[in-house]
């Protein structure tokens, strides 16, 4: 049962404690035996509460000290681009990280602005430097705790492919980080916060990613279309991206809600009671919603990011927040049929919890599917071969292969959503409907008359009877 002020403004009891908060992730000191204070990694990353023992400074020193010995046996000898959220705990982690990796003679790269850096700024990062280079690979680390509730703190390492690391990977950073902080942090080596930064490199993830935009996503369409865009940060580390995507590529993009704070005062209540930046909840993203529905002429589609900016949620004014599966349905189907260089075998990725809608779908286009557990991770090899086209999960995060070179030109899975319409049409959604055929019913508009683009759905195919589950 959602709780009674779930999709609600915050209120003042609600917000964390920010130097309490601070104190104990210098202050307490995990105990190695306790499980439940022990470096684990989940679906990205070892995440937890410098309140509960389970995200404080000896955690972090353990994790970057073992980083550093792992990338060291794998021959990663090149620069570890590292940036961080908004979260509380982020910057204190991210200082801690320094120490060690300075302390380790690792050239660590940092933003050049000292703002805050999203997940897939890092991938970029990674990927670029990496592109054409065989030797002396850089990785990287993102410290956030995702969408998860303002006292948490989250790390997670990304090795030379520029995705999440995978089980393997984390499995043995985390043994080492445990043996670590049982043996009272003997082997950690760090340096002064002072002598760590001078020693540290710059760079300018927010130029390089906006730069090189155009040449993965259909910018031009979406600009051409002049469709007017709300994006929503959340609080979170897009907050500076949007408003210079806005502005660079001349679109007509309003950053929502510029404020950055820790305790997100701003935020509605998520399912549960507690401030949680989910971009896939309606609860979270009620504020949005709200903003969408009572002022439908202001934008035509909206979006809003988890903190560390490697998910988001669609809002539209006559639909809402749509479901997530239902755009991966779509953004698939259109993909797959606008590719005509991909392969024939090139498979399509789902977690195990996606809706059956895109099983359906898949089998539609006559293409393989892989079904992965829980976790973008499991898509990163499949994705980086070249054997994956396009890997998501309902959660609201997905990647398809567009970045190398082996697939085409720029994608228009994003700009097909927010050029599709012209100004006057209601909603920037498509609807899948042809005579009997029909897949996402309730979810998405079909392109009415006075279209100079055919809708999505127009192509001649014997698509399957597609209702979309509850």
């Amino acid at each position: 049962m959602a709780h009674p002020r779930a999709g609600q403004p915050a209120q003042p009891e609600d917000l964390v404690d920010l130097p309490h908060l601070v104190t104990a992730y210098y202050t307490l000191e995990p105990d190695p035996d306790d499980v439940a204070q022990q470096v684990v990694f989940g679906t990205s990353g070892h995440r937890g509460s410098a309140l509960d023992g389970a995200f404080n400074q000896n955690h972090i020193l353990a994790i970057s000290q073992a980083i550093v010995e792992y990338r060291a046996q794998q021959g990663t000898t090149g620069p570890l681009f590292i940036g961080r959220d908004t979260h509380g705990l982020s910057e204190p982690a991210w200082v801690s990280a320094l120490e060690v990796l300075a302390g380790n003679d690792v050239v660590a790269v940092v933003d050049s602005r000292d703002r805050y850096t999203p997940t897939p700024a890092i991938s970029h990062a990674i990927v670029t430097y990496n592109r054409g280079r065989t030797e002396a690979l850089a990785d990287g680390i993102v410290v956030t705790p995702s969408h998860n509730p303002p006292p948490d703190g989250g790390f997670k390492y990304n090795p030379p492919h520029g995705g999440p690391a995978d089980t393997a990977v984390t499995n043995a950073i985390a043994k080492r980080a445990n043996e670590i902080l049982r043996d009272g942090g003997s082997a950690v080596q760090r340096v002064p916060f002072a002598r760590a930064l001078r020693a540290a490199q710059r760079h300018d993830y927010l130029g390089a990613y906006v730069d090189d935009l155009p040449n993965v996503v259909d910018i031009a369409a979406i600009r051409e279309a002049g469709v007017r865009i709300g994006a929503d940060p959340l609080g979170g580390a897009s907050v500076d991206y949007w408003a210079e995507i806005a502005e660079r590529h001349r679109l007509e993009l309003t950053v929502v809600n510029p404020l950055v704070d820790a305790t997100w005062r701003f935020m509605t209540l998520d399912h549960d009671g507690k401030i949680r930046m989910d971009c896939s909840s309606p609860d979270a993203m009620a504020g949005l919603i709200a903003t969408m529905i009572g002022t439908p002429d202001r934008y035509q589609i909206a979006t809003g990011n988890d903190a560390d900016a490697d998910r988001h949620g669609i809002v539209t004014p006559d639909e809402g927040l749509l479901n997530p599966n239902h755009f991966l349905a779509v953004a698939i189907e259109y993909l797959y049929t606008h590719r005509p260089s991909w392969p024939a075998g090139i498979a399509v990725g789902k977690t195990a919890v996606s809706s059956s809608i895109i099983d359906r779908v898949v089998a539609g286009l006559g293409r393989r599917l892989v079904e992965v557990p829980v976790g973008f991770k499991w898509f990163v090899d499949g994705l980086i071969n070249g054997t994956i086209g396009f890997g998501g999960e309902e959660s609201a995060g997905r990647r398809f292969c567009a970045a190398t070179a082996r697939c085409g030109p720029p994608t228009r899975t994003a700009s097909s959503w927010l050029c599709w319409p012209p100004r006057s049409w209601p909603s920037p959604v498509p609807r899948r409907r042809s005579g009997t055929r029909r897949w996402l019913p309730n979810t998405v508009r079909r392109r009415t008359r006075g279209s100079t683009r055919p809708p999505i759905g127009s192509r001649k195919r014997a698509w399957p009877s597609c209702r979309p589950t509850r």
